[in-house]
């Protein structure tokens, strides 16, 4: 309940208290202690009301201030906070110190009305004093609303009563200044304090949080203190110990509660099974599991959450079973818990017999409903995991980002995006993981507009900050091509090792090669590893640009690092030197790479077969099914092109019949590669009937093998037909264009050679000049048509490489 003063005071004239007269009369006698029993006892609003009806009747009130003030702290424990003030009123004139006050304080702490310190303020204009009672009630106040200023306020008014030297009040600074997060305040009302106990100690320990500085603090008490650590000192600082996986520290505690006979307590028990658990000693967790005599829900709970986050699935797995079979009911913790874990044993079946468990126990816990969702997403029931959702009484933040994930994931990128919509709807704000999730089906289906939206969104929320957030999207516009937007967002954000990588391979796509290597320089530079992904990155860009120098460097340091050896790499290297022409090269590398993946032997028949050697790239074809290696969609569309090189018609039908024998389904470039060989053999009709019986719409792939086929036989019927096709697909490509007029030229149908030159210029159209360049020594020359480029950068283009 949370009630505004003026509500409050509509009812109750609480501002007479401002002139309240003390009237001085003998107080009636102590009312008979059934009386105060009975109030204490009373368990609800209407047995606390008969008990104020009864002090009415017996004469006690309103000059009692004993039950008066049990009766003003039982009705704020029923949020009454009305009866409580108007009790108050009438018999604040028979106290005369500030018990009643402070008790007032309380029951408004009590019942969660915020009265801004207007009953603390008018106690002291009253001339009532505070007491050593009053400061903990307000500066619990204080640190419950975080109201510092307030809080030092009465820091400096604790002083001046001279109650600094009172330790219950100092340990409620300690509580205060700890609770708002001003720890060098605190360290300083504990240095200063002339007296300690420990739960001074024990306080300031809470203070310092999971830092460093607790477990110093913990030490000097141990060693300096002259008071020995309790239960309460051990629970506080053994999360610490976990946070820091500090094992040495966790052992040292463990030996201190045996010895000093503590390590009979459950709570301490537990504490060292997670401990131990986050430090990675999964013997450790099983050794205190297994001496705790008297073990409770949160034992089992412990070693379960300690064993899946070393990843001893399988002996969570056990745990859970022991626990069943000995009885011990599993709640929404222990469930929670394993449902991560049967999904990394990818054992869905159990992880469904557990959602029929809670239904049977009716067991709604919004954790548990998270953690299934997340389990039905990565389990390819996708459709269980939105049922689930839905159904959900309860949704938090947590709830939406799994659902938002599940869809992410599951090729439902467009649902992903209009969830985010309708969070706001359900007055749910996004958070970083809302936007970590939804990023990336941004960039699958390259939504650079929704994309904006949400990156103005974590603009407005501050998550833009965070560094997941900026790398996913950075991600998602170089995903989408935007790489001028990509950098602007790396320029302004955190970075890490990530985040270049991203960059380093966005600008490897688009033929950007020197901002790769540059990147890559300066990774090095900035004191970030360089990793698998990052050369993998630099080398791909290299091959997609013919930089055989800066290639051949990176090759070099990957193996100075030995890098070389892992398949990622191996594989960008024989890409790099096959469409550097250095198939030699390439073939010492495939050799020595001891497991060989599909991308492997895809590279080499390619490399082999756009080299003209084709009985070798088929060779490698039927080698790769000897390999144990099954062919893929790319396998059969590099065999297929070294068919279509080498002029083998029926060996390339042969193959094509082959994959749809496998059921792998023929894409757009496979049946670019099969007009390919029918055009060049010059099966004109046969690649151009191929075409009409698609049944899907034929991309600039398929339309561009029968027009360069159509050019080799100078059959303008087919180049005409496809031509058209393409102007229409990618009208601002020039080539297009040139060859169709030249071979209406050709022909001699200048008419016909003139109006597609016209066409071209009318769309504004124009051929990109052919540009070459050379490196001599450390300087790199470019001409354009015959003309000497001068301002070429060299530093960036012959970026360093180690």
């Amino acid at each position: 309940m949370h009630m505004s003063l003026f509500k409050i005071h509509s009812r109750i004239n609480i501002r007479a208290l401002h002139t309240v007269t003390v009237t001085v009369t003998q107080p009636p006698p102590p009312p008979p202690l059934d009386l105060s029993t009975l109030i204490s006892n009373s368990q609800s609003l209407s047995q606390t009301k008969q008990s104020h009806a009864l002090s009415l009747t017996n004469g006690s009130l309103p000059q009692s201030i004993t039950l008066a003030a049990s009766l003003i702290l039982k009705y704020a424990t029923f949020n009454n906070i009305n009866t409580s003030l108007y009790l108050f009123q009438q018999s604040v004139g028979y106290s005369q110190n500030a018990f009643f006050w402070n008790t007032l304080i309380r029951s408004l702490s009590i019942a969660n009305v915020d009265d801004h310190f207007y009953t603390y303020n008018t106690m002291l204009i009253n001339g009532i004093q505070p007491d050593d009672h009053t400061f903990p009630f307000v500066l619990k106040a204080c640190a419950d609303k975080c109201v510092i200023i307030k809080g030092m306020e009465i820091h400096g008014h604790v002083i001046k009563l001279g109650f600094h030297l009172d330790l219950f009040v100092n340990n409620t600074l300690l509580k205060f200044y700890g609770n708002v997060n001003e720890i060098e305040f605190a360290r300083m009302v504990f240095d200063e304090m002339p007296d300690r106990d420990v739960v001074s100690w024990n306080t300031m320990i809470g203070v310092y949080g999971f830092s460093v500085l607790a477990v110093d603090l913990f030490r000097e008490m141990n060693f300096m203190s002259g008071f020995k650590p309790n239960v309460a000192t051990v629970v506080s600082v053994l999360p610490v110990c976990a946070g820091l996986q500090d094992l040495a520290m966790t052992r040292w505690i463990h030996c201190y509660v045996v010895k000093v006979g503590l390590d009979i307590q459950v709570t301490i028990g537990n504490a060292l099974i997670d401990a131990y658990g986050k430090c990675g000693n999964v013997k450790g967790s099983k050794q205190v599991f297994s001496e705790i005599v008297n073990r409770n829900e949160v034992s089992w709970n412990a070693l379960i959450t300690s064993l899946s986050y070393m990843e001893y699935y399988w002996d969570a797995l056990d745990v859970f079973k022991l626990m069943i079979d000995l009885g011990v009911t599993p709640n929404s913790v222990a469930i929670s818990s394993m449902l991560p874990v049967l999904v990394e044993l990818e054992l869905f079946g159990l992880g469904r017999e557990l959602h029929g468990f809670c239904l049977r126990m009716d067991i709604d816990d919004v954790f548990i409903a998270n953690s299934l969702i997340d389990m039905y997403s990565k389990s390819g029931y996708s459709n269980s995991a939105i049922n689930l959702f839905r159904t959900m009484d309860r949704k938090n933040i947590v709830s939406w980002n799994a659902i938002i994930a599940n869809f992410s994931q599951n090729k439902g990128e467009l649902e992903a995006v209009e969830l985010l919509r309708q969070m706001q709807a359900h007055d749910e704000i996004p958070n970083s993981v809302t936007f970590t999730n939804v990023l990336p089906a941004c960039s699958r289906l390259r939504l650079i507009s929704a994309g904006k939206e949400i990156h103005a969104r974590t603009v407005r929320t501050k998550s833009a900050q965070d560094l997941f957030v900026s790398n996913a999207l950075t991600d998602m516009y170089a995903k989408c091509g935007c790489m001028k937007l990509a950098r602007n967002v790396f320029n302004i954000s955190l970075k890490d090792e990530v985040s270049y990588n991203i960059l380093i391979l966005g600008y490897s796509q688009t033929g950007e090669c020197l901002a790769s290597l540059k990147l890559l320089s300066d990774m090095g530079v900035n004191g970030l590893k360089r990793d698998v992904v990052s050369f993998m990155g630099a080398i791909s860009a290299c091959a997609n640009q013919s930089v055989t120098k800066q290639g051949k460097e990176i090759h070099g340091v990957t193996i100075r690092k030995y890098f070389h050896t892992h398949l990622f790499i191996a594989n960008s290297l024989l890409d790099f030197y096959t469409k550097s022409g250095r198939i030699d090269l390439a073939k010492k590398i495939f050799d020595r790479i001891p497991t060989k993946d599909v991308a492997s032997w895809n590279t080499m028949i390619l490399g082999y077969g756009l080299l003209g050697k084709l009985d070798i790239a088929i060779k490698l074809f039927e080698s790769m099914r000897e390999d144990g290696v099954e062919y893929d969609s790319v396998s059969y569309v590099a065999v297929l092109t070294a068919c279509s090189h080498g002029g083998l018609v029926e060996k390339g039908k042969k193959y094509f019949d082959d994959m749809l024998v496998k059921n792998i389904k023929p894409t757009q470039m496979h049946y670019a590669c099969m007009v390919d060989l029918l055009g060049r053999s010059g099966l004109l009709e046969e690649a151009a009937e191929l075409i009409k019986n698609l049944t899907f719409t034929p991309d600039t792939n398929i339309w561009g093998a029968l027009l360069g086929a159509s050019r080799i036989y100078g059959n303008l019927k087919f180049a005409t037909w496809a031509a058209e096709h393409l102007f229409e697909l990618k009208p601002q490509h020039s080539g297009y264009y040139s060859i169709l007029s030249n071979m209406y030229a050709e022909a001699g149908k200048w008419d016909e050679a003139n109006r597609i030159r016209e066409l071209m210029k009318s769309r504004g159209t124009k051929k990109n000049p052919g540009c070459s360049w050379v490196q001599i020594h450390d300087q790199v020359h470019a001409f354009v048509a015959g003309e000497r480029i001068d301002n070429i950068d060299n530093e960036i283009w012959l970026a360093e490489s180690n």
